[in-house]
């Protein structure tokens, strides 16, 4: 066994649980990569697919040996769209700070218009539904209850809906995240991915910090609530 697969399977044992290393640090990084959303600092994208790499060799379970023993599709999905997102935001906010002359945050917050609102929320609706469907027709790998289904398609969506409303700085973006903690943290608990559930809920207290810093800074910087002409202009 050479050192990587070592590092690969390294676990410890809390409370009788194991747990591997890379859940962990995965989820660390996802917390690096949240406080750098906060600041509005461009690493945040970077570090945070790091972690997204880390967690899907988590979730997806058996195929990597994971002491659970479970495999969650929806969580180990979500952490490739997250990656694809995550590009596009690195993109979005590298361009806006190079647009600005490097000076100054990468992103300024804004709610959503109200057409902008309506528009992800029929489309996450109508998402929800479909990956309902298409994870029952897949099968979980294990019994499985009928909830299961819909909290992964719930946590799957409602994540990317996080992620691509980060990247385009509406203030929105906190509130998905706190409603997809709501759901994935009893989840993480019930199938023992308790690092992961513990940081949800770190990450759950996290975000409402950091959706009154957004809100706040949105107010100062853009009072009208008006995109931003620097951001629009690398839309």
């Amino acid at each position: 066994m050479n050192w990587f697969q070592q590092a690969f399977e390294a676990q410890l044992t809390i409370a009788g649980h194991a747990i591997t290393y890379r859940e962990i640090i995965g989820n660390l990084f996802g917390l690096a990569s949240a406080i750098g959303g906060m600041r509005r600092k461009v690493w945040a994208w970077p570090v945070g697919i790091v972690g997204n790499v880390l967690l899907f060799t988590v979730f997806l379970g058996v195929a990597f040996g994971n002491p659970q023993g479970a495999t969650l599709y929806g969580q180990a999905a979500r952490q490739i769209f997250f990656i694809l997102a995550s590009a596009y935001g690195w993109y979005r906010w590298q361009r806006t700070k190079n647009a600005e002359g490097g000076a100054g945050p990468a992103v300024h917050p804004r709610w959503a218009t109200g057409l902008e609102r309506a528009w992800y929320l029929s489309v996450s609706i109508v998402a929800v539904l479909v990956c309902y469907a298409l994870f029952r027709a897949v099968g979980a790998g294990f019994p499985a209850p009928w909830w299961y289904y819909l909290a992964d398609s719930w946590i799957f969506v409602g994540s990317m809906l996080a992620t691509f409303a980060m990247a385009r700085g509406w203030v929105d973006f906190w509130l998905c995240w706190i409603a997809v903690d709501l759901v994935g943290v009893p989840e993480l608990l019930h199938f023992q991915f308790y690092p992961s559930a513990v940081m949800y809920a770190v990450y759950g207290g996290f975000v409402i910090w950091g959706f009154f810093v957004w809100l706040r800074v949105s107010r100062e910087e853009n009072p009208r609530g008006l995109a931003d002409p620097a951001v629009e202009a690398v839309a």
